[in-house]
């Protein structure tokens, strides 16, 4: 499949602008097909690494069903959202990403998923290692493989770098 090509090029940020936001971002939206065909759009805490998004849920419930349907989805992480109240805008920076999911089945891969997302928001290896030992029966993590992404900010921000 040929991915559109973004409509403000100027505004566009370069594919390591994207994965700075992608690392350090806090939450994505996770943009899946759900019931009925319906968009199902949800908050997820996640972590980047080479070319894939991780992140963890239930073993059961909507965001399971939808990916077990079809493992298409978009992935969006907003970095910058200040509104300029002065200029009737706001100042935003953010990537939108297209890939396909998978629950990961085997525990290395499991642990592996499970203890970078816990490394992103807590140095303490030592407490991820033991909070993954106890909630491991009910874990469940998945994985997004990239297949596309765009990162687009205001064009107020893109003059500003261009001064």
């Amino acid at each position: 499949m040929e991915f559109r090509k973004m409509r403000r090029i100027k505004q566009q940020l370069t594919g390591n602008e994207c994965i700075k936001i992608l690392k350090y971002g806090k939450t994505g939206i996770l943009g899946l097909i759900g019931d009925g065909g319906y968009p199902y759009t949800v908050p997820v805490n996640y972590v980047y690494e080479d070319g894939k998004i991780f992140f963890h849920g239930a073993k059961t419930g909507h965001k399971q069903d939808a990916i077990k349907q079809c493992d298409k989805v978009s992935f969006c992480v907003i970095e910058k959202d200040d509104v300029i109240k002065e200029e009737l805008t706001t100042y935003f920076k953010s990537v939108i990403l297209f890939g396909r999911a998978r629950v990961l089945e085997t525990d290395e891969d499991i642990f592996h998923a499970a203890e970078i997302l816990g490394l992103k928001y807590s140095e303490d290896k030592e407490t991820i290692g033991k909070e993954i030992k106890r909630e491991w029966k009910a874990l469940n993590c998945i994985e997004i493989t990239i297949e596309h992404m765009t990162g687009k900010e205001a064009i107020e921000l893109t003059h500003l770098k261009n001064c």
